[in-house]
């Protein structure tokens, strides 16, 4: 049951990071963000794409790594790159951001496929959710956006992973291609991992914290 119910608390988490920290994008919500993606990036290489070679051939793992990465990059043009911590999203007064809401949820159901019960991928995306659910909440309380809008987003960007999950484990089609969707997801985090360790720091630059934090992410993921 933790393996549905872990995503939704991190978006809860986010979400109440967001309050704590009055809205505002935090030294500690950076810090979170560096850490996720060092986190995220180190289990998609310990444990997710030794696996994935393991059942695919080798050149099929490799291109469908490849589109996974060109797909996330398609995704960020609806989302303006919400996955990794962009906080520079548009805000759209006129009406619901259904670019934003389409892009988030289709990756957010996408990553719910390689976690299982006994897999530490589910605490990968765990890490990686709660700081972009800081980000999405702070961009969605301070647009014009009702609270009915405002729930309603968040409760779909919550369910997506553990719909993916569901989906990945207890369906016959899923089970089939499961590997290929699992190549398909380690392009996605590739990307959205680089991404957020090469935009770390303001200006491209890393300070001591930020460094440190970087490698207590891949630390942690390496000996857990």
């Amino acid at each position: 049951m933790n393996k549905y119910l872990l995503p939704v608390i991190a978006i809860l988490i986010g979400v109440a990071i967001a309050f704590i920290t009055k809205k505002q994008k935090s030294i500690g919500t950076k810090l979170l963000l560096s850490f996720s993606g060092a986190f995220l990036l180190a289990l998609t290489l310990f444990d997710l794409l030794p696996e994935v070679y393991h059942h695919l051939e080798a050149d099929q793992t490799g291109l469908f790594i490849m589109l996974g990465i060109l797909l996330q990059i398609v995704l960020e043009f609806f989302s303006g790159g919400a996955e990794h911590g962009h906080d520079n999203l548009h805000n759209r007064d006129k009406g619901f951001p259904w670019l934003l809401f389409i892009g988030l949820c289709i990756h957010s159901f996408l990553e719910g496929f390689p976690i299982h019960e006994h897999n530490d991928m589910m605490y990968g995306v765990l890490i990686h959710k709660v700081p972009v659910a800081a980000l999405l909440t702070t961009f969605l309380f301070q647009s014009n956006y009702s609270k009915v809008q405002i729930a309603g987003f968040l409760i779909a960007f919550a369910v997506m992973t553990p719909l993916g999950t569901f989906i990945s484990n207890n369906t016959i089609l899923a089970t089939e291609y499961l590997d290929i969707v699992n190549a398909l997801v380690i392009g996605i985090f590739l990307h959205i991992s680089t991404t957020i360790l090469f935009e770390a720091g303001e200006g491209h630059e890393f300070n001591l914290s930020k460094l440190l934090t970087i490698f207590l992410g891949v630390s942690i993921a390496h000996f857990i």
